[in-house]
């Protein structure tokens, strides 16, 4: 059986709520995976989610799709890169690969969301905050302790109650759409022709 790790995020600043978490919620009310899928809710700190992003990918994963909010992104956006580099200019892990691209079809992903009527864009760099680091950190542990998992970074557009409750215009996808696409996702990656 094919098993699946799917992280979110927990609220941080000014959102009350992470659109990752709400997204992740939402699928599990109705979606049925064929896979064993195990939930994770990360705290927004580099240590503390580190810690517990290589503990759990020792449980042994096929894959970890990571979800995180991108404030501002109008569409979905598959992160192909995580870079070793922290937003002060440091790297993530001394003496560790500069970047690490991620194994999975990111263009069959894409083509198969817009398909589905689900916006999403392929995106070359995911910035130099958390959302990165756990893409980067979450294929160097892997490498580093010889896991077979193959991981994906997803950045989700905020959801409209989020904008709704901060009072501010800016893009939004719902939360049942934002869902879909996960479960779009997964569905992907458990066929045959991915696996």
């Amino acid at each position: 059986m094919t098993r699946i790790l799917l992280t979110a995020f927990e609220p941080y600043d000014q959102w009350p709520e992470n659109s990752s978490w709400l997204a992740v919620i939402e699928l599990t009310r109705w979606f049925e995976s064929c896979s064993q899928l195990v939930t994770r809710r990360y705290p927004v700190n580099l240590q503390a989610a580190s810690e517990k992003l290589r503990k759990d990918l020792l449980d042994g994963y096929d894959f970890a799709i990571h979800l995180g909010q991108a404030p501002g992104a109008p569409v979905l956006r598959l992160e192909s890169t995580g870079l070793n580099l922290r937003t002060d200019g440091a790297p993530l892990v001394d003496d560790a690969p500069t970047a690490y691209l991620t194994p999975l079809p990111l263009a069959q992903l894409r083509n198969s969301l817009l398909a589905n009527r689900i916006p999403a864009e392929i995106s070359h760099h995911a910035g130099t905050y958390l959302c990165n680091a756990i893409l980067f950190l979450s294929q160097h542990f892997s490498t580093q302790l010889g896991l077979p998992t193959r991981s994906l970074f997803v950045h989700l557009p905020l959801a409209p109650e989020q904008i709704a409750a901060a009072g501010v215009t800016m893009p939004s996808a719902s939360t049942s759409m934002m869902a879909k696409a996960i479960a779009q996702i997964i569905t992907q990656l458990e066929s045959s022709s991915v696996a």
